[in-house]
């Protein structure tokens, strides 16, 4: 029954498509010469969907089309498909679009959506503005009711907007949304009424996200920078007038990433223990189970320089990694500086899937790490080159088109095996 109704309602959709974008008071799809001098831009142009493709595809195969000068979802996707991002990534920005759905009609825009092969769909990652028709949905898939976390306007799954100012009109009938986001600070409106605002990362967010829908998505909503989504949740969706207006970031300097007395802004994955000790230090070593552990800051950076200090007790068999993240148990993917025994290329770069190691250190240069002692390891991202150094020498320098197209955690790691133990104190990270 709900595929005849979404039928149907798809019918009247496209057909009705051309009367309404006709009768609008401006042309849609355009700006007006106040909006370009503001910096607005259109993602749509009203004929063809240039500058979007599939999520983690390189062109447009879900069923996506352009009807009447709007962009229209066939209603063919589902969870697990019928996603469309921009090629473009976008980090603070206002964003408007105009939008309409099928009676049931299910659909969201989310942003900050990281693309990689571990991530099967965009909503692991990227923050989404809900577009449902309430009660519609309710009355085709009676008697499921929504919870009030997947409604209308929400930032799902985390925050509610406040009921009393969302004025919608009805289905068939085209409705505006904006998103806000500026340096963290995030705002969702609806026909010209703010219905909702928050603070992106603090401790209430992340209480939020560790206890609700996203309590197994460890990297839900920790990217500052990724592409836009439009979703066919398998109802058919009008959209238009899609238009952005990027916002600057905000100078941000140098950030202590350790506060020496306790683990705020990390979180604990896989078998290790972390804690710290009298002295002000930061102690990794084996868990129980003598597998992999890492420690993982809560925040993504993607362009920095980082200085912090080690000393390997017993077989310091660890690593720096950057521009990573968390898939399954105590699985990191992205690329680690080797901190190891001498002999082993501390200072090297190993990417953790796929490709292996990326550059070695010069045997000549195994003597500069200071085994029992604290040493100076310094790790500089800044675009597709990576740099590093170890108690002030140079070690290598490396130049990759995968950095440049990356970002995520900084993280420690305890190696599998015995009698692992690793001290780290003085972590300085200047934003680049």
């Amino acid at each position: 029954m709900k595929r005849l109704l979404s039928f149907f309602a798809a019918t009247a959709l496209v057909s009705g498509v051309a009367t309404s974008c006709c009768d609008q008071a401006c042309k849609p799809n355009t700006l007006t010469d106040k909006e370009k001098a503001e910096g607005w831009v259109l993602l749509f142009n009203g004929e063809n969907l240039d500058g979007w493709r599939d999520f983690n595809g390189t062109e447009l195969t879900n069923g996506w089309h352009v009807v009447d000068g709007c962009i229209q979802a066939s209603g063919e996707g589902g969870d697990a498909s019928g996603y469309i991002v921009t090629e473009k990534e976008y980090e603070n920005f206002e964003l408007m679009w105009d939008w309409k759905l099928t009676h049931g009609g299910n659909s969201g825009m989310l942003y900050h959506v990281v693309e990689h092969k571990a991530f099967s769909v965009p909503y692991v990652t990227g923050p989404e503005y809900q577009l449902i028709d309430n009660e519609g949905w309710e009355e085709v898939n009676a008697p499921t009711k929504l919870e009030e976390w997947q409604k209308l306007g929400v930032d799902y799954a985390m925050y509610l907007p406040d009921y009393a100012k969302m004025k919608v009109n009805p289905v068939g009938e085209w409705n505006t949304s904006k998103i806000v986001f500026d340096n963290g600070h995030v705002e969702h409106w609806l026909n010209g009424e703010k219905i909702l605002e928050f603070e992106a990362w603090t401790d209430d967010w992340f209480a939020r996200k560790g206890s609700g829908k996203w309590e197994n998505a460890p990297e839900y909503g920790l990217a500052h920078k990724g592409h836009l989504c439009l979703q066919d949740h398998g109802d058919p969706a009008s959209f238009r007038n899609i238009k952005i207006k990027e916002l600057p970031k905000k100078e941000r300097g140098e950030q202590l990433l350790f506060n020496g007395k306790d683990l705020t802004g990390w979180e604990l994955y896989g078998c290790m223990k972390a804690y710290v000790d009298a002295e002000g230090n930061l102690v990794t070593e084996n868990g129980d189970e003598k597998q992999y552990g890492y420690l993982g800051t809560r925040e993504y950076y993607k362009d920095f320089d980082l200085t912090v200090e080690f000393k390997q007790e017993s077989n310091g068999n660890s690593g720096l990694f950057f521009h990573s993240f968390v898939t399954g148990y105590n699985t990191v993917n992205g690329w680690q500086c080797e901190v190891a025994p001498k002999g082993n290329d501390t200072g090297g770069i190993y990417e953790s899937y796929g490709r292996g190691w990326l550059v070695q250190i010069p045997d000549e240069k195994e003597s500069i790490l200071k085994e029992g002692e604290w040493n100076t390891l310094r790790l500089r991202v800044e675009g597709n080159k990576v740099q590093t150094w170890l108690n002030g020498e140079e070690m290598i320098s490396l130049d990759d088109e995968a950095f440049g197209n990356s970002t995520g955690r900084i993280m420690l790691q305890i190696h599998d095996g015995d009698n692992i133990k690793v001290l780290w104190k003085n972590f300085c990270l200047k934003h680049i």
